[in-house]
Parts: C-alpha cells; structure tokens; sequence
C-alpha cells in the first residue's frame, strides 16, 4: 500500500537548513559512509545494513539524536533506523554514534513517507517511534500534521502482528487527536486506557524536563499491531 502526502503537496515537515557545526560535519563526513543508509526505491536488506538479524525499530523524526542514540545504547537486542530531513540532526545523531560506539544505529536522510513506501516492506518492523512530532499548532496547519488516518494505516502495515507504535507529544489538542486517530485503527490495540505511562526506555529530553517544571503535559501512547 502506498500512501502519499504530497499528492495533495502537503509536507508533514519544513526543511531548515540549519548551521553544522564543525564536529557535525565532521562525523557526516567519517562516520556517514559506515552508518547512513542511503534512500533508494527498493526494499532494505536490514540483515546486510546491520550484518546481523535482529528485531528492527523506525524512528521518524529524531531532531538531534539524542533519544534515540539512547535508546539504541539500552536496547543492543535491537537494531534502530532513525529517519531525519534535516542535516545538523544527521550530524548530530552521527556524532553520538561515533562517542557511544553504537553498531546497532543506522540513519536515513530523507522523507519518511517515502522511506516507508519504499524501503520498508510490509509486516517486518518490530515497533516505531515518533516522538514530539511538529504540532502544527495553529488551527489552519493543523491538517499539515503527520498522525492522521493515512500515515497511521502505512505504519501498521508495516508493523510485524505484535508489534508497536510508541507516539509521544506535548501538545495536548495534539494528543487528543493522536488517540482518536490510533483508536479508530482497526489494526491497532491500545496498551492502556487511553494514555500511556511512559515507558521506562525513552528518556526525558532537556526542553520536555523543562516543560514539565513549569506544568506543562506530556503525553505518551502505545498501541499494538493486532
């Protein structure tokens, strides 16, 4: 199944450009070839990117890397593809592979829509992650946002049966929408009544540590392929 966003020329992201840092551009450069992957319009061998078999986990969206670079250290049973547009997160995520010796960590720069359409084949992910997605948070963009009926239908077609999808926001009007959307899925099972404790292995970022200090909400949601 195919789902594609920009039919309707909508982007679920803006490109930045963003100013690298030296070591950015550094670790783009030594450690880009060894663990960035490159986009083609063909299944991934994931045995051959990682050189082992493994359960395998997509993360759409990692901003600068930090999370998933710590999630990866804490789960070496299981191999991550981070999928990122913007090249200074790229740099970054790089980096911290290269300072924590991660071998089970891959990167893609490119759209994730097209990743999942075209390199990802169906049943064979393990679980997804998409944390703090941009909001969208005015009422006219809000239809520019990534969770919607279509994305969520590519995403479980692509998820192993048992496996799962791990949301997380911290914006509220964003969380109710998320929940209604992964409840209405029909492939989908809710791991909790409603919200989610969040889980033990996505670490709290500075800017959310922040945010909760001062009140604001997080809100976490992990459901199951059926």
């Amino acid at each position: 199944m195919l789902y594609d966003p920009t039919e309707r020329r909508i982007k679920s992201f803006v490109t930045r450009a963003g100013r690298l840092s030296t070591a950015q551009e550094r670790a783009l450069n030594d450690l880009g070839p060894q663990y960035m992957i490159e986009y083609a319009k063909a299944p991934l061998d994931t045995a051959a990117a990682f050189g082992r078999t493994a359960p395998v986990v997509l993360e759409i969206g990692f901003g600068m890397g930090q999370t998933t670079a710590h999630i990866a250290k804490h789960m070496p049973e299981k191999d991550f593809i981070g999928v990122e547009v913007h090249t200074p997160g790229v740099g970054s995520l790089l980096k911290l592979i290269g300072e924590e010796g991660l071998t089970n960590l891959r990167v893609i720069q490119h759209d994730a829509v097209e990743v999942l359409n075209n390199m990802i084949p169906a049943g064979t992910l393990a679980g997804v992650h998409v944390f703090f997605p941009d909001p969208w948070h005015k009422a006219r963009h809000n239809k520019r946002r990534l969770i919607q009926a279509p994305f969520v239908k590519l995403l479980v077609d692509r998820l192993a049966t048992g496996g799962y999808l791990h949301l997380a926001t911290d914006w509220e009007d964003y969380a109710v929408q998320m929940l209604e959307v992964l409840s209405a899925e029909e492939g989908l099972q809710n791991t909790a009544q409603g919200y989610a404790p969040q889980p033990a292995y996505r670490p709290l970022t500075k800017f959310e540590n922040r945010g909760l200090k001062l009140g604001h909400g997080v809100w976490d949601l992990v459901f199951t392929k059926k």
